[in-house]
């Protein structure tokens, strides 16, 4: 019998969808899912065949997204050596007609790092490493073996780790060839002095290992073992920059290196394992740590001083550029490959405060107590000295603030001195968040060696609360004063939560705003001589801010002209900071090629003329989009507090995802299984993003939008044409209706309906398959899905009608290609849940009864239902039942082979197809979440 191919599916597909257009009560993706089960029924299909087209339609999907990947960093040796080369030479010399800058102003503009890319541990580890790097070759035009496999296998700390460094590498790698050009050019105008130069206008940083934010598997000494790993994977880089070179040169330098990397040998065996660590363990590592901290540094300054007599006694100009180089990424990153940010929440600092100073009481949330707290905290910085931190108070330190602010102090004592160390604090909404880290830093001794940011994501911080966080901050002397010292302002913002609850577009607006208001504000205290960093944590994903048009288009989303403009008519310097989130973030840097290019057009975007005057009219005054925008969230906002619309997500989506991370998407019940999702908030966010793709309707990157843009299409279509901002931003809602679909979402919502199976019931012809569709009907009925998804959904397609009806031109539409796997994952879904009303009755397990286990596999909890299963009806006898037992054996029955059969190897095969789609999905969204 032939086998049913990829071709028949999505001609099957496009008849279907053809056929719908003229059709109102139609449902394309419904429609396809039953022709496909009845030619499962009827063997002319079988789950060979389903895998096959899976497997094709996933390297096609591959293919297509390493070609995405290349366009979107203009990867090419050749070019972007060029671009580095251009960028240097306009810095030196303006006007091509015209004598080159000074050389301190050349030197200003190269050492001060006005860019960082920040490598973190989010859950984006949407493919098995090694096809990963495959993805990454294939961008660059090496096509990708077979097999090919898509479905991520969840990363353990290490594993993310190791795979953050060889992307760093791979940066620091680009880093340096973006050094040399800018050396080889003041070589050329100067060349008596270039050497002199240490150029580092973007720098690499990273968390991975130190977030303990909504993590507990990350011990204050893992920690403090994977800095030890960066730290020997900076001083191995130099060592092998150095072995490149002569050693007539070299030799002091190579001798030097050979030292530290020997003592920090030994400080790594001696640091404990993972777990919690024993009085003994920590006690050796202490001694080991600070016994070597001469000889396995705690700063550069010892190997910075022995590169002048390096570079005067090398004797080939190469030679000497190559020296300069490596000095320049030693004075960049200090004593690690990357700099490094640690990161916790507001309640962990309220709570570490409120520990060692009782008399604070409770934290910011009581507004009554609002004058008195701020009194109270900064009296307390005012009589609060340093007090001594080693490894034993350290090791039984309870409150996980001050642990990590201790685990920040014994980094800078005994590891590396040279940078200032990142604290990030997540969901921070009260100044005193700000002073209660600056407390705690007072405690510890690290006060001037850290730089607390706060990070603004959620609708009210964006909304009210970020100005007047950093305004609270501000009234404080001690805040002012520690700013002072270290410099600089540092801010984050978040794109994962704000696209979440407020909608990725309406996030835009938010955010920026929020940016332009700190310019105002820091004019406002005469604190225009801070530098500002303004970290962008969004991710690949087009729910978090990753830009369907490219890096380019990235930047320019992140940091907008308007907001550049504002700093610097202000006189304020800005650094740009953005996030390379996990894995997919990684891919930016996982060929040198790729590298290359990305911090190629990093350098490009923060080294482009700042514009004098801004005439976007998306900035006009009264201009149409403010309202859009405010529209939009206002919509969103009711979409979210929509009781259907959790009960969308909830139902079956998180089930649809293979863990793709360290964490779980959402918090499991007490009784086993997924836990009903009441609100978005009980979801994370990259899952609440991921689950939307999955169902095939991006609504966080378009709802909301269509009622405004309908009423005013006119000044819709101009914006979108003359509005750089507005069509930038608006290129989010351009991709989500391109990956969106309400023929599918309709397919998914209507399964869950008991309408739906007892419809097709009334048509079945196949013997004994109707009573299973009424025994569908009837469990779905008791989960009670059906109606508050069905409300939702009509919700999300008018808004979807108005916006495509708005949309200038053809709205863009979902491919062929991405309906077919929605439908034909509906048909597999919809024989999980036939073979599922047919388990036989069984005696409770672990609690579980028949109709748990139902409910479980209506909402795909299909390892753990077949695990249980699996003990209710085992393949074959224990092990110990052919023993000889003394007396005449009783019949064995060897075990549940028609029940292995019938339900648990169709359950396990099935829903591998129905995982497998979801990473093809995946890759035709570009990246998870």
């Amino acid at each position: 019998m032939p086998s049913f191919t990829e071709a028949e599916l999505i001609a099957l597909v496009a008849a279907a969808r053809s056929a719908a257009r003229g059709d109102p009560f139609a449902n394309p993706a419904l429609s396809v899912a039953l022709a496909l089960s009845r030619r499962l029924d009827e063997g002319r299909a079988s789950h060979a065949d389903l895998a096959t087209i899976l497997r094709q339609l996933g390297r096609a999907a591959f293919l297509d997204k390493a070609q995405r990947l290349a366009r979107s960093v203009g990867a090419g040796l050749a070019t972007t050596d060029s671009a580095l080369a251009a960028i240097a030479t306009r810095i030196a010399r303006p006007d091509p007609d015209d004598s080159p800058v000074p050389l301190a102003a050349f030197r200003a503009a190269a050492e001060r790092p006005r860019a960082a890319a920040v490598f973190t541990a989010h859950p984006t580890f949407s493919l098995p490493r090694e096809s990963g790097l495959a993805l990454a070759r294939a961008a660059g035009g090496i096509p990708p073996d077979e097999p090919l496999p898509l479905r991520p296998t969840a990363p353990s700390l290490t594993d993310e780790f190791e795979q953050a460094a060889f992307a760093i590498a791979n940066g620091r790698d680009a880093l340096d060839r973006l050094a040399a050009a800018f050396l080889g050019t003041a070589r050329a105008i100067w060349p008596d002095r270039w050497s002199q130069l240490d150029p580092r206008p973007v720098i690499l940083a990273s968390w991975v290992g130190y977030d303990t934010d909504g993590r507990t598997d990350i011990g204050w000494h893992d920690t403090l073992r994977l800095r030890l790993r960066m730290k020997r994977l900076q001083l191995a880089r130099l060592a092998g920059q150095l072995a490149a070179l002569p050693p007539a040169c070299t030799g002091p330098l190579r001798a030097r290196v050979a030292q530290a990397l020997k003592a920090l040998d030994a400080q790594l065996a001696a640091c404990p394992p993972p777990g919690t660590p024993e009085p003994a363990a920590v006690q050796a590592f202490a001694q080991a740590l600070i016994g070597g901290r001469e000889a396995a540094l705690v700063t550069p300054a010892p190997l910075l001083a022995l590169f002048p007599a390096a570079i005067a006694a090398a004797r080939e100009e190469e030679t000497r550029l190559a020296l300069c180089v490596a000095r320049a990424g030693l004075v960049a990153h200090g004593l690690s490959l990357a700099h490094t940010h640690v990161r916790l929440n507001a309640a962990q600092l309220h709570n570490a405060a409120r520990l060692r100073f009782p008399h604070l009481g409770s934290g910011p949330e009581d507004p009554a107590r609002r004058r008195a707290l701020f009194a109270a905290i900064n009296t307390a910085l005012e009589e609060t000295t340093a007090e001594p931190v080693d490894f034993g108070g350290l090791m039984v330190e309870q409150a996980s603030a001050a642990r990590l602010m201790m685990t920040v102090a014994q980094i800078t004592k005994h590891i590396d001195a040279s940078q200032p160390v990142r604290f990030l604090v997540a969901e921070t909404e009260s100044g005193y968040t700000l002073l209660a880290a600056l407390l705690l830093a007072r405690l510890a001794g690290v006060e001037d060696q850290v730089e607390i940011s706060p990070l603004f994501e959620t609708a009210e911080a964006l909304e009210r609360r970020g100005e007047r966080v950093v305004e609270e901050a501000l009234r404080s002397p001690h805040w002012r004063a520690h700013l002072k010292r270290v410099g600089r302002l540092c801010l984050q913002f978040g794109y994962s939560d704000s696209g979440r609850y407020v909608g990725q577009v309406a996030a835009t607006q938010l955010i920026e705003r929020l940016k332009l208001r700190v310019a105002d504000l820091l004019t406002r205290h005469g604190l225009q001589g801070l530098e500002v960093v303004l970290f962008d944590t969004h991710g690949e994903g087009l729910g978090r801010g990753g830009h369907p048009d490219g890096l380019a288009a990235r930047f320019a989303y992140l940091e907008p002209p308007a907001v550049r403009a504002a700093f610097a008519a202000r006189g304020i310097p800005t650094r740009l900071e953005t996030a390379f989130q996990g894995g997919d973030g990684y891919l930016l840097f996982g060929t040198p090629a790729l590298a290359h290019a990305t911090i190629a057009r990093i350098a490009q975007h923060v080294f482009a003329p700042v514009p004098a005057e801004i005439t976007d009219p998306a900035y006009a005054e009264a201009s149409p989009a403010t309202d859009l925008f405010a529209g939009a969230r206002v919509a969103f906002n009711g979409l979210v507090e929509d009781a259907g619309y959790a009960a969308l997500l909830g139902a079956f989506g998180p089930a649809l995802l293979d863990r793709t991370g360290s964490r779980p998407a959402n918090r499991q019940s007490d009784s086993g299984g997924p836990v009903a999702i009441r609100h978005p908030r009980e979801l994370r966010a990259i899952p609440n993003n991921a689950v939307l793709q999955q169902l095939g309707f991006l609504a966080n990157l378009m709802h909301g939008l269509g009622h405004g843009a309908l009423q005013e299409a006119e000044a819709f279509a101009e914006l979108l044409q003359h509005s750089p901002r507005f069509a930038n931003a608006l290129a989010f809602a351009r991709a989500g209706l391109a990956l969106s679909d309400a023929d599918v979402l309709r397919g998914y919502v209507a399964s869950l309906d008991p309408g739906t199976w007892l419809d097709r019931a009334a048509q079945s012809r196949r013997p004994g398959r109707a009573a299973a569709l009424v025994a569908v009907a009837g469990a779905l009925e008791q989960l009670g899905l059906g109606d508050p998804a069905r409300a939702v959904f009509r919700r999300l397609k008018a808004d979807d009608l108005a916006l495509r009806a708005a949309w200038p031109g053809q709205a863009p539409r979902m491919s062929d290609r991405l309906f077919a796997l929605h439908a034909l994952r509906l048909c597999l879904i919809h024989r999980i849940w036939i073979i599922a009303v047919e388990v036989p009755d069984f005696s409770p397990r672990h609690g579980v009864t028949r109709e748990g286990l139902l409910h479980r596999l209506l909402r795909l909890d299909v390892p753990a239902a077949v695990e249980l299963l699996e003990q209710v009806f085992p393949a074959s006898d224990p092990p110990g039942a052919a023993l000889d037992f003394a007396e005449p054996p009783a019949p064995r029955h060897d075990g549940y082979g028609e029940e292995q059969e019938r339900l648990i190897r169709p359950l396990r095969e099935v829903f591998a197809l129905v995982r497998e789609i979801s990473a093809v999905v995946s890759l035709e969204c570009g990246a998870f979440g």
